[in-house]
């Protein structure tokens, strides 16, 4: 046999090697703007009366968005009759090293029913697995600690449909031109940039209520934690 059949050879068993090794590799795989088919995931919460929807695109690991996160709670809390909140997966993959993996166990608990605890639990527990060089076991014990069957945890985690939400997810924000940084925040499909304050959240929603209501809001009550607007940004 000739020197160019073996070369040829070895190529080709290096290129299925790679193909194994990268549809093998579930806890670390990355999104891709062109998404996967299916659309993009609906964790929405309140009663949304007033037909207005406040959209966070987030990661998990980046530290604004865990800044931004108890001002949101309080807002869609505030709000909770009026607006719909909706959140969907940003992961800064170039950036941070365990936001995917964090986006598929919050997708992985939705499955089971617990979007919105596992997100919290993310958001309030971040320093103790951002910088782990594998966040799993750490993941299990939030999925233990919130009654999940962790058996099916694990298999939705390690499965391709929570890749394939992350994933349409962004694809998603790639169609609305903005620059991929989190928290981006949509109102209604407007890109806002409140500040990390409730009452910067309150002065845009209430705008947008009497807007659309052609009546004011009732909502006039507010905080604030600061003035500043950060990101996390590739």
């Amino acid at each position: 046999m000739t020197k160019t059949f073996w070369g040829v050879l070895i190529a080709v068993v290096i290129v299925l090697g790679g193909i194994y090794w990268a549809s093998s590799n579930h806890g670390n795989k990355s999104p891709t703007s062109q998404g996967s088919g299916n659309n993009p995931t609906s964790h929405i919460e309140g009663q949304g009366k007033d037909g207005i929807t406040l959209l966070e695109y987030g990661d998990y690991e980046c530290p604004y968005c865990g800044e931004y996160s108890p001002i949101v709670n309080q807002v869609a809390a505030l709000y909770n009759t009026e607006i719909y909140f909706q959140f969907r997966n940003l992961p800064l993959t170039q950036i941070h090293q365990n936001a995917f993996a964090a986006a598929r166990t919050a997708e992985a608990a939705a499955l089971q029913g617990k979007f919105w605890q596992m997100h919290d639990e993310l958001y309030a527990n971040q320093s103790d697995w951002v910088n782990s060089s594998n966040p799993v076991p750490i993941f299990d014990d939030y999925a233990n600690s919130l009654g999940l069957n962790v058996n099916q945890f694990e298999t939705a985690y390690n499965g391709n449909e929570v890749n394939n939400e992350i994933n349409a997810d962004v694809a998603a924000f790639d169609k609305t031109g903005q620059e991929m940084a989190t928290p981006t925040f949509f109102l209604d499909g407007t890109k806002i940039s409140p500040a990390m304050t409730v009452s910067s959240f309150e002065k845009i929603i209430n705008a947008e209520i009497l807007k659309k209501t052609g009546h004011p809001s009732p909502v006039t009550s507010s905080s604030s934690i600061s003035s500043s607007t950060p990101q996390s940004t590739q």
